[in-house]
């Protein structure tokens, strides 16, 4: 079996900056973290392996010190890991994301699962596992929020939804995206840090992964930030009766409508 893992470097707190003319978030390697969802899928992948056997690829792209975060990853279970990293996928949309992520899968062979998580806190658009999915014209479920069994050829996985849960088999290749808690993630070990010093490691540029750059970076994006700005807050109260609340939200409602 053959999995990948895809991650992403998030801020590692909530004083994001932006660029002023872009308005795309500025990345920093020294003060970012991997995505938190994406420690589930890197530790459910690494359990899948050690069950089915195979290898682990951690994938990711982004900056150069986004290297430090992938061999984070190997510490954490992957075998090697893959950077995507270009001037020209900066400033990507999910889309353009996505098909930057599905040029490093085929630059590594394909895989028949692979896991992301669930969203990026950063972004909570929650796109990429199914763009990415679509993208390589293979299956993919979203939310799964339990693995029951797996094979050479499938998984059958539970996947949350509104209602519930729904149990589902998917043949191979596809992708996953898994929700928070599915499993806990483990503390890297000695020797996986020892590890990951060593591990292969990939770097692909735009040209090395024979990248369309009219579908990358800002070129590539059909979607983009016209302004970002701080909402301001209002701190005044308006004291209401118990009795006169009902009728003073709805009036509230009216006026806003």
């Amino acid at each position: 079996m053959k999995y990948i893992v895809c991650i992403k470097q998030v801020p590692s707190t909530n004083e994001v900056r932006l660029d002023p003319e872009t308005h795309a978030i500025i990345r920093d390697g020294r003060q970012s973290v991997i995505n938190p969802f994406d420690l589930y899928a890197v530790e459910l992948a690494k359990r899948l392996k050690e069950k089915t056997g195979g290898t682990l690829t951690a994938l990711s792209m982004g900056i150069p010190a986004t290297e430090r975060l992938l061999r984070e990853a190997v510490s954490r279970g992957a075998d090697d890991a893959v950077l995507l990293t270009d001037r020209a996928f900066a400033g990507s949309d999910t889309l353009a994301t996505s098909y930057a992520i599905s040029l490093g899968v085929k630059a590594v062979g394909g895989a028949d699962l692979i896991l992301c998580g669930k969203m990026a806190v950063d972004g909570d658009t929650a796109q990429i596992g199914p763009e990415l999915a679509e993208t390589l014209g293979i299956h993919h479920v979203t939310d799964v929020c339990e693995v029951l069994d797996i094979t050479e050829k499938d998984i059958t996985v539970k996947k949350l939804t509104e209602a519930g849960t729904v149990t589902l088999k998917v043949s191979f290749p596809a992708v996953i995206t898994v929700v928070k808690d599915i499993v806990q993630p483990g503390l890297p070990s000695i020797a996986g840090v020892r590890k990951s010093m060593d591990a292969p490691f990939t770097v692909f540029t735009a040209a090395e992964a024979s990248a369309d750059t009219a579908r990358t970076g800002f070129a590539g994006s059909p979607t983009n930030v016209v302004k970002t700005f701080t909402p301001e807050g209002r701190t005044e109260a308006v004291p209401v009766a118990a009795s006169d609340a009902a009728e003073f939200i709805l009036n509230a409602i009216k006026e806003v409508r």
